[in-house]
């Protein structure tokens, strides 16, 4: 192949990337924009507060806020209000770590399991919805390749 061929390609296959790119931020944004909308009106929360519950509800023994912060990979001062407010509502109680009398762990209440549930049966309804074009074959490929994309920029790193 000449080099100008191979720039060609190489220019071809770096658009379409771009494109896909451009595709799937704007469909994510666009779903994360309708999710929001749904949790606001229908459950009157938050994205934010929905995913620390999520992140609580799978971590049933509680979290420290590090580690809540480390899930969600947000700062520790946003996971912090957002937990002070879940536990203002009675959603989230702050419990002792063993063997450390300084630190806090945050875990889900029962009224909290109880709330979060609702809110994610609704969820979970309302990304089936969304996604309802696309059959289950062809959802689980999808996802098996964005798993893949993204194990492969995990073990890159920072290398181009």
């Amino acid at each position: 192949m000449s080099d100008q061929a191979e720039l060609t390609r190489t220019s071809a296959q770096s658009k379409a990337r771009l494109r896909l790119w451009l595709r799937l931020l704007g469909v994510t944004r666009k779903i994360e924009s309708e999710l929001r909308d749904k949790l606001r009106r229908e459950h009157d929360t938050t994205l934010p507060r929905f995913d620390v519950m999520a992140a609580l509800n799978r971590h049933r023994d509680g979290l420290r806020m590090s580690e809540l912060s480390g899930v969600l990979k947000v700062s520790n001062g946003n996971v912090t209000g957002i937990v002070d407010r879940l536990a203002d509502e009675g959603l989230v109680e702050r419990v002792p770590v063993p063997g450390d009398r300084r630190a806090m762990m945050a875990r889900l209440t029962e009224l909290g399991q109880t709330v979060f549930a609702g809110q994610a049966a609704a969820h979970e309804a309302w990304i089936d919805a969304l996604f309802s074009e696309m059959g289950a074959d062809e959802a689980q490929a999808f996802a098996a390749r964005l798993k893949e994309l993204a194990e492969a920029l995990e073990t890159r790193g920072d290398k181009p």
